[in-house]
Formats: structure tokens, sequence, C-alpha cells
């Protein structure tokens, strides 16, 4: 195989990799898949940042998962993080599914949990967020995120954005596909794509939500 430090797309020979990562591998296929993993798995991904960030710099600080900080033994799953604030990141995951795109504002502390509630709380910009998750919806993004059991205390019930208000974390994915374009160039511009869909997303947790 030859290797290249420019994005070309996920080889074919990647779903074969994976697929042997599939299910409960036993150590000993982790231990021979480790090597083809890493050249036809992880290295496109960290190309792919690098073509995302090269394309615009606000991406340039990401991590990319190695093979032993998989989350959950997941050696089929590829992650990628792209951090835009403290506990707001966008992602990028690749497996049998193709690519998934999303971002995420989580494991938060209180001060920036309070700090989400009272932007959401406040006309202005609780609308406006309002108005951000509804267009994503439209575009194909899946809100979801870890919500409080209870109404909020020290907020009206019947609150306009009750739901919102009880969110401890908030997150928007999208699948973008597992098409002939992911063994190609056009796999980076796809996702460079969605992330400019997210933005708005993105700058209002980064502005209203996190920590100097």
């Amino acid at each position: 195989m030859i290797v290249t430090d420019v994005f070309e797309g996920w080889p074919r020979s990647a779903f074969d990799v994976l697929l042997q990562l599939d299910g409960d591998p036993s150590a000993e296929v982790r231990r021979r898949c480790r090597r083809d993993r890493e050249d036809l798995v992880r290295r496109p991904m960290i190309e792919l940042l690098h073509a995302v960030a090269d394309a615009d710099p606000q991406y340039e600080d990401f991590a990319v998962w190695g093979y032993g900080e998989v989350l959950m033994q997941a050696w089929q799953r590829q992650h990628a993080i792209v951090r835009m604030a403290r506990n707001v990141e966008l992602s990028v995951r690749f497996d049998l599914d193709g690519l998934e795109v999303g971002v995420a504002w989580w494991y938060a502390p209180s001060e920036q949990i309070e700090r989400y509630r009272a932007a959401v709380a406040d006309a202005g910009s609780g609308r406006r967020l309002v108005a951000i998750l509804r267009r994503l919806e439209r575009e194909g993004f899946v809100i979801s995120g870890d919500l409080l059991k209870r109404p909020l205390r020290g907020y009206p019930a019947d609150h306009p954005r009750a739901t919102l208000l009880r969110h401890k974390s908030v997150i928007a994915t999208r699948p973008l596909g597992c098409e002939d374009w992911l063994h190609t160039a056009e796999a980076a511009h796809r996702v460079q794509a969605a992330f400019s869909q997210l933005r708005p997303l993105t700058q209002w947790m980064v502005k209203n939500v996190s920590l100097s």
C-alpha cells in the first residue's frame, strides 16, 4: 500500500478490516488487525482532518482516537473530534455504515450548565437556539442530549423552552452515508460542508456556554 499525507478517501479494504473486528473479536484477531486498522482506517481519518483544517484553520485542534483509546472496545469504529471550546466538540465517525458527523456540548461542569440555562431562558439567545435546532432538524440532523427527568426548579413549568432547559448536554448528529465518494477526496468536502451547517450551533455554544 502506498501511504501519502494527502487525503484520498478510505480504501475499500478498510471495510474488510472493520468486518473482521465487528462484534466481539478475540485478542488474536485484534492483534492481527491492528496494523491494517492503523493504515487503512485511522490514517485516512487523520488525513481527512488535516485536509479540513487546511481549508479552515479553526478546525486545527483535533484528535483521532488510537487503537488503545477506542470507546467501549469499539474497534470497528474510528472516532475523531475537533475541539472548538471547552466541552464543545465537532465529531466525525467512520464505521461500517460510512461517515457520521456531529457537534456536542457535553460532560459540562456545573458552571457551564448554569450558563446554558441562563442563555436558554433569555428571550433573545433562547429563541435563537430554538431556530438553530429547528433548521438543523430540517437538514437531517438528530438532536439529542441528557435531560433532567423532572421540570427544572426555578423556572416555570410552562416556560416556552422548558424542554431545552432540562438539557445537561446538547448533541446534533447526521449520517453522511456510505457511497462511492467515501473512497475519494470528496469525503473531506462533505465533512467540511456538514461542519458549516453546524457552525451556528457551535458558535451559539461557544458564545453562551463555554468558559474562558
